[in-house]
């Protein structure tokens, strides 16, 4: 290990998120913030000390995209770290606007974890945030070896996976698998606003699915939506247009043509990469209809294990005004009889077991 000693800049979700993962591997880590309310938390939850203004081997720069360029040059100036990343969802305008402040683009590697969670902030930061997930690299070609190097090493403490890629190429990518989505899963929970209480009551998990990034801060997704304007607009467009040629087919009863779009929204959902980044595989699936109470999914997983059965993946759906709920278990099909006959040993009530293709994310 080469980074001893690095400095996160910014004490959100991702910046903290990072420096836990980072002192969980025994790295110094210095943090910087701000919001001094936001670094004293950070501090408090063991994600570093304050910085001093030492020198470190590493800068992470965890700050909204507008903002990466300033700091890098900032850092630079002051000749804090032998490299610096960031960690922005957005790659090309800062990469152009530290061209313009006439930054040192040789020490520095454009960086995107392609990761988070609804909730932002200190207080909802993990060190294993990033375990088995995409690390985007976006180096340039006056980018130095050993810059680049030390980004990997990060990018490896931190559990992730590189992925290099031009920064262009990138901020087309995640318009596709990430902002676009967003907008769309906001539009559709907008739409529930003026939903009465009997609609409502009839929501099931296929809505919360749908929904649940939604519930991200609208503030700090219109700064990442405002650093890639053209990409985003234009993969909406494209979904805009799917959706008005469906609304289209129904009210003239074209069935047929809403079956096509289905079905190529299946083939689009196949090629979504499968567990630990994997070909999507067939896994067969076990209900469990469980009470709501505390101790019972470990009471789940423990009897799992006792079947050395590996759990692939699990999804729980809440019955609406009843303490009881049905976990779904993924496991492999060879595995699900066996599952299902320790389950029913244990007293929970078993239905009969489905196969289903699912990338699992367990």
């Amino acid at each position: 290990m080469t980074i001893e000693k690095a400095l996160v800049v910014g004490t959100g979700l991702i910046g903290t998120s990072v420096a836990l993962a980072l002192r969980g591997k025994g790295v110094e880590v210095s943090l910087s913030d701000v919001n001094p309310r936001a670094a004293r938390l950070a501090q408090e939850l063991g994600a570093g000390r304050e910085w001093a203004g030492e020198r470190v081997d590493l800068a992470v720069i965890a700050v909204p995209p507008h903002l990466v360029a300033d700091r890098l040059a900032e850092l630079q100036k002051r000749g804090v770290a032998r490299a610096y990343t960031d960690v922005a969802s957005v790659k090309a305008d800062p990469i152009a606007d530290a061209e313009r402040l006439g930054c040192d683009l040789v020490s520095y590697v454009p960086g995107h974890p392609l990761a988070g969670r609804e909730r932002s902030g200190p207080a909802a930061a993990r060190a294993d945030l990033f375990l088995g997930r995409p690390w985007a690299l976006c180096p340039r070609p006056e980018t130095d070896a050993e810059a680049l190097r030390q980004v990997r090493e990060l990018v490896s403490l931190c559990g992730a996976k590189v992925v290099v890629v031009g920064a262009g190429e990138h901020d087309s990518a995640v318009a596709l698998v990430s902002h676009a989505p967003h907008v769309v899963a906001s539009a559709v929970a907008a739409g529930l606003r003026s939903g009465d209480d009997v609609a409502l009551g009839l929501a099931g998990q296929g809505l919360r699915d749908v929904t649940r990034i939604a519930a991200g801060d609208p503030l700090l997704w219109r700064r990442i939506l405002s650093g890639n304007t053209g990409p985003v607009a234009g993969v909406l467009e494209r979904i805009a247009a799917e959706l008005a040629a469906a609304a289209s087919a129904l009210r003239s009863g074209d069935l047929d043509a809403v079956t096509d779009l289905l079905r190529r929204g299946v083939a689009g959902h196949g090629r979504i990469p499968g567990k630990h980044g994997g070909p999507v595989r067939d896994y067969a699936t076990v209900q469990v209809v469980l009470r709501d109470r505390p101790g019972e999914l470990a009471r789940l997983f423990d009897a799992a294990g006792l079947a050395g059965v590996n759990i692939e993946d699990v999804r729980l759906e809440h019955s609406t005004g009843r303490p009881v709920g049905v976990a779904e278990v993924a496991v492999r099909p060879e595995d699900a009889d066996r599952l299902a006959e320790a389950f029913r040993f244990h007293r929970w009530h078993v239905p009969p077991v489905a196969a289903r293709s699912t990338a699992a994310t367990a």
